[in-house]
């Protein structure tokens, strides 16, 4: 199979200091791929650097044809790749609705009803609040309006940076079943995530990331067995 995603030797750095250090990764069609790492292990700057929101210092990021590490941000999400932020980023003072429809900014002139619809239906709560100002939804509704967001474009490829952070436990499981659902249907997916339990119970293939560097690789079912991903990630030690 050819990836959809590829990713060689990958570095990014702020100023002097290299925050990735020559990263590989893959992430085929249809297939969610987890990121795993402790606070400060490059997977967020990672996922900025996919977007076109940081520039690599070496290596080659390649989307389908494209090689994207020198393409502008608007240009990667007119491409197909989705980036759902750490910490949501919705905009507090626009309605629900006004945020969603932000996010199919590059489809001009697209009838939006139906994927609206289709959100409002994946989020009842957000078709409830639809004309509420995003900023008064709580910390799980605004990440359902981040993830609604995201989808909104079409994307090929969708990227969520740890989405059930600072979540009550309820709520991070209606987000994990969430992102499961947009697997079974389909949905390509890059998935940064603090619950390693739940990542890698969905993820197909996974990436385990140390001051920069991937130090472990496998198939969920492989890195969940792992006792050193037990030890370290899951509370085992």
């Amino acid at each position: 199979m050819t990836a959809l995603l590829k990713v060689q030797d990958l570095h990014v750095a702020y100023g002097e200091i290299e925050a990735v250090k020559g990263i590989s990764l893959e992430v085929e069609q249809g297939q969610t791929v987890a990121l795993l790492g402790t606070n400060g292990a490059g997977k967020t700057t990672t996922l900025r650097t996919l977007s076109g929101l940081l520039r690599p210092t070496a290596g080659m990021i390649r989307f389908e044809d494209h090689a994207i590490e020198r393409t502008p941000a608007h240009r990667i999400v007119g491409l197909g790749l989705a980036h759902c932020p750490e910490a949501r980023r919705i905009f507090p003072r626009m309605s629900v609705e006004e945020n969603l429809r932000l996010g199919a900014f590059l489809r001009r002139n697209a009838d939006l009803s139906s994927d609206l619809d289709q959100a409002y239906e994946r989020f009842p709560i957000l078709g409830q609040r639809r004309d509420q100002a995003a900023g008064l939804l709580s910390g799980g509704e605004q990440q359902m309006l981040a993830i609604a967001r995201a989808l909104m474009c079409h994307p090929r490829l969708l990227m969520l940076d740890e989405p059930s952070m600072g979540l009550s436990p309820i709520m991070m499981q209606q987000i994990m079943r969430t992102i499961a659902e947009l697997k079974a249907a389909g949905t390509t997916i890059l998935l940064v995530e603090q619950n390693a339990q739940s990542a890698l119970s969905i993820a197909d293939y996974a990436y385990v990331l140390e001051t920069g560097r991937i130090v472990l690789e496998g198939t969920g079912a492989q890195l969940l067995a792992d006792q050193r991903v037990r030890d370290t990630y899951l509370g085992e030690g």
